[in-house]
């Protein structure tokens, strides 16, 4: 349902030829990359946090991860990572599908500095098998990001 759901929210936009359906899974960054045949900094990858009970998704380069220190200082709290068999609940996804589309409406959505060193990016599109490739505009101008973050360092 949510691959669906996602699917949706791009043909309101008339992108829906930007959704790639693969047949092997792209749930990580890694399998994404091959699938793609990207660069791994070039996937977009959703990371779930509760910030109190605020659900959060931050989208961050591939290889990106969390640095503990400035997500402290950005949240001001520690990183609470959603459990994989609460994000549907949470978020609308499931984990290997989770995107910052389709999200539920309590999901805020922020975009970490570490996508900025792409033209082109590739974020889930719902399933585990699937994403969208857009420029790094269009990911700002259809993900309804709350705001741009620094809380990543490179791997």
């Amino acid at each position: 349902m949510s691959y669906e759901n996602v699917k949706k929210y791009f043909e309101d936009f008339d992108l829906v030829e930007r959704v790639k359906v693969f047949k092997q899974s792209s749930a990580t960054v890694q399998l994404a990359a091959e699938a793609i045949g990207c660069d791994v900094r070039q996937i977009a990858k959703s990371m779930c946090f509760l910030v109190g009970e605020q659900p959060v998704v931050i989208v961050a380069a591939g290889n990106a991860r969390i640095d503990n220190q400035k997500y402290k200082a950005a949240f001001l709290q520690k990183s609470r990572m959603i459990p994989g068999e609460m994000l549907e609940e949470y978020i609308g996804h499931d984990p290997g599908g989770v995107c910052p589309f389709a999200v539920k409406p309590e999901a805020q959505i922020y975009l970490d500095v570490s996508l900025k060193q792409n033209e082109v990016v590739y974020p889930g599109a719902g399933s585990e098998n699937s994403v969208v490739e857009l420029t790094l505009d269009e990911l700002v101008r259809y993900s309804a990001f709350k705001a741009w973050v620094d809380v990543c360092k490179e791997i």
